[in-house]
């Protein structure tokens, strides 16, 4: 059995007839080929897979693709200007270090996004609250938590 949807994927339409317990990472990069949300733990405790949905942060690996059904699903592909400009958070995240090996930067950004525009002046201590769900096993949180100010900043929030 097969399960048709329909959604919005970085602003374009999607028509997919997927297995039902198809996840929506699996949508993602097996299905779409937008392999920037990363699979870490499969078990929704990393958050290398976070992206939005209906502009809220979700984890990619912890949803079916069936519940995605009319919904708009951004991927880290789908936040740079259409010229390749980088977001605001994405280039914070640059210029202040806030990455070393990169693989829970996709996650960590798209988090602090979802975070930002529900908390746009959020406190060192709230930012790190919220980023509990996101692990980095590289920076030690500080230039993230940086990033996420000066992200803050340039989204003008």
């Amino acid at each position: 059995m097969a399960v048709t949807l329909s959604l919005s994927v970085n602003g374009k339409p999607v028509h997919a007839t997927v297995d039902p317990r198809t996840l929506l990472v699996e949508l993602l990069r097996n299905h779409l080929g937008l392999t920037g949300t990363h699979v870490g733990c499969d078990t929704a405790q990393c958050g290398a897979c976070t992206v939005l949905v209906d502009d809220r942060a979700v984890k990619a690996c912890n949803v079916l693709a069936a519940q995605m059904e009319g919904a708009k699903v951004v991927t880290i592909e789908g936040i740079a200007a259409a010229d390749g400009t980088l977001h605001p958070m994405q280039a914070a995240f640059k210029e202040c270090h806030g990455l070393q090996c990169g693989f829970c930067t996709t996650g960590m950004v798209m988090s602090a996004i979802d975070l930002v525009n529900r908390h746009p002046k959020a406190s060192e201590a709230k930012i790190r609250e919220e980023l509990e769900g996101n692990l980095c096993r590289c920076t030690g949180y500080h230039n993230i938590v940086k990033a996420v100010q000066h992200g803050a900043a340039a989204m003008g929030k």
